[in-house]
């Protein structure tokens, strides 16, 4: 594949407004987890109201993203955007100006997960745009705008001394302000727009086997990266004693490694098969995050999770290799229930983090259990493997050629 034929397949415009929309809405979405230490200081959280603080918006984009890829099946990603974008100002205006009680906190937590529904938005956006031998690539640069949560876990610690956790979001508004204005002025709907069907028919899917399998898969490779994203700020905090700056240095760089490899995933699952690539990856991140739970000395456990990170962050990558292809009609409602459900992993992580450090006096089960959940994907594919392209085949816009690179 060359990228100068990648480049001229799609609408390079729209996949830009695509990652810079992911981008924001990420950064916004784990504002409150980033912002933890200094939260759980005002209100004197124990460490299981922790975990649920860090989790409440990623449980808030999980129930949020089946309703959006609804929308965008049916009015278009764009005008689905522009409306989340709105929404978004309200919890960042509450926050800034309110959020004076944990109650409170909870509430607004939850209502930061529309920005966590971008992912039903920004990903059809500029799948509808590229044909399928581009999608693991442009679904990749996409994807990739989950880097916001560098941006967060680098800048919010050190603007938190400067004006507050409070003063933090609002200052939040800027750059979501300024998006909306750009993504407004230049991203385009794709001509091959599918005409709305009746919303039972989009549900349909959930009977299909193979959204299963991208549920569980995709629960583990991005409910891992964005639960990590949100929690490791805590978790160098309390296990090692940093400082607040200090670690939301380190998680930015952790989260870096996993945001910046998503469109590798998806350009060497291009390449070499999402079934492939996910298989070795599965095993990676297992393997690493189970070494993590051993709690080794501060070094050691910052190299296993910048690799542990970029493993989930491939593995994102070659998931929606595959997705797009399987579900070129239903792209944005197959995006937001499979969305959902990694979602729904990154909810579960750091609540099990928390409750766990609370029972047990130690984050170490806490990365046993998601090194077995791995462990688990892996040997789920393993057993779909074999049936995997038969699965597949029968859609209607399926391509032959670039299905054939998704089986072993």
């Amino acid at each position: 594949m060359h990228l100068r034929d990648f480049a001229k397949s799609g609408h390079p415009p729209t996949l830009l407004m695509s990652f810079l929309y992911f981008d924001i809405s990420f950064m916004v979405w784990v504002l409150l987890g980033v912002l933890g230490v200094y939260v759980a200081g005002d209100f004197g959280l124990s460490a299981a109201q922790k975990g649920l603080l860090v989790a409440l918006p990623i449980l808030g984009g999980s129930l949020v993203r089946i309703p959006m890829g609804i929308l965008v099946d049916r009015i278009g990603p764009k005008r689905t955007g522009i409306l989340g974008q709105l929404i978004v100002l309200i919890p960042l205006l509450w926050a800034w100006q309110a959020g004076g009680s944990f109650t409170q906190v909870m509430a607004l937590g939850l209502l930061l997960g529309v920005a966590g529904g971008s992912f039903a938005v920004a990903l059809p956006l500029a799948s509808r745009w590229y044909p399928p031998q581009h999608q693991g690539l442009a679904m990749g640069i996409a994807g990739a705008g989950n880097s916001g949560t560098v941006l967060t876990a680098f800048f919010a610690p050190r603007l938190a001394e400067w004006v507050g956790w409070h003063g933090v979001f609002g200052l939040a508004l800027i750059p979501v302000l300024a998006t909306l204005v750009l993504f407004t002025l230049f991203a385009r709907e794709s001509p091959s727009q599918p005409a709305p069907k009746p919303i039972r028919a989009y549900f349909e899917l959930l009977r299909r086997r193979d959204t299963l399998w991208f549920c569980v898969f995709y629960c583990f490779t991005f409910g891992g990266f964005v639960g990590l994203a949100s929690f490791l700020v805590i978790f160098f905090h309390d296990q090692y004693g940093l400082s607040r700056i200090a670690a939301g240095n380190l998680t930015a760089l952790c989260v870096f490694a996993g945001s910046f490899m998503r469109p590798v995933g998806g350009y060497l699952a291009d390449r070499f098969g999402g079934i492939r690539m996910l298989t070795l990856l599965f095993a990676a991140a297992s393997v690493l995050l189970a070494l993590v739970g051993f709690l080794p000395v501060l070094e050691i456990a910052v190299a296993l999770l910048l690799l542990g990170m970029a493993a989930l962050g491939m593995g994102n990558g070659s998931v929606f290799q595959i997705v797009p292809q399987r579900y070129r009609k239903e792209i944005g409602v197959a995006t937001g229930v499979i969305g959902a459900a990694g979602g729904l992993g990154g909810f579960l992580l750091p609540s099990l983090l928390g409750f766990l450090k609370g029972a047990l006096g130690s984050y170490g089960a806490g990365f046993g259990c998601l090194a077995v959940a791995g462990f688990g994907c892996l040997a789920l594919l393993r057993v779909v493997r074999g049936r995997w392209l038969e699965s597949l085949l029968p859609a209607p816009d399926a391509q032959p050629a670039a299905l054939a690179k998704s089986s072993p």
